[in-house]
């Protein structure tokens, strides 16, 4: 078996358990199980378990934060609008290989278990290979809201990407679901086309200070 074969063999079988598991439930025999492959092909291509996830989500933000950059290099000269910004993730989505249902529900349901099972170097591994390009957004996104405090900015991204994991983790579901109840047959882009008016109008609402 080629090198390059079983490392993907590797990935695809973590990341299918990562997503349905959870990280810490899923063990490295799990994945070479899976994979069809002995823990010494993991060890030597990955090193370890943390390794082997931050690969995991090197192959989805790898393309993602090439592509992001280049969208927000051509709207530097232009007029943002929250729509626009949003806009721009869908833009990019289409043109990172995300834009495949299911690959987009895993990668998703990933992200939410990286916010929610404590993976401190996860954390830091993202900040570190991807936080330039999520700072020039965030930049952006500072500006076009300066009537919100940093704890309102805060809480309303952390919401906003809360409602997007919730929703894009089961698009797959959902298409079926408008297919069923509506007769609507959608693609990933229509759902993040109707998810994004929602997103910009829950960062730019003014607080009702009324009792």
């Amino acid at each position: 078996m080629a090198q390059k074969d079983t490392v993907e063999r590797i990935l695809d079988a973590a990341e299918d358990l990562f997503s349905e598991k959870g990280f810490a439930e899923t063990s490295l025999r799990n994945i070479t199980t899976k994979a069809g492959v002995n823990l010494a092909a993991v060890n030597y291509h990955f090193g370890s378990k943390k390794s082997l996830i931050q690969a995991v989500f090197a192959r989805y933000l790898t393309p993602f934060s090439d592509q992001f950059s280049s969208q927000l290099d051509l709207i530097q000269q232009q007029e943002r609008t929250p729509e626009q910004l949003l806009k721009l993730l869908l833009i990019t989505l289409t043109k990172s290989g995300l834009e495949n249902p299911a690959k987009f529900a895993v990668f998703m349901r990933l992200l939410g278990l990286a916010y929610s099972q404590g993976q401190g170097h996860l954390r830091k591994f993202l900040t570190s290979e991807y936080g330039d390009v999520f700072k020039r957004y965030m930049k952006e996104i500072n500006r076009i809201t300066p009537q919100l405090t940093p704890v309102e900015r805060f809480w309303r991204i952390h919401f906003m990407l809360g409602a997007a994991v919730f929703t894009m983790s089961s698009v797959d579901s959902l298409m079926a679901m408008a297919d069923h109840d509506l007769g609507i047959e959608s693609q990933v882009k229509d759902v993040v086309g109707q998810l994004m008016p929602f997103l910009a109008s829950g960062l730019m609402a003014v607080e009702n200070d009324e009792s």
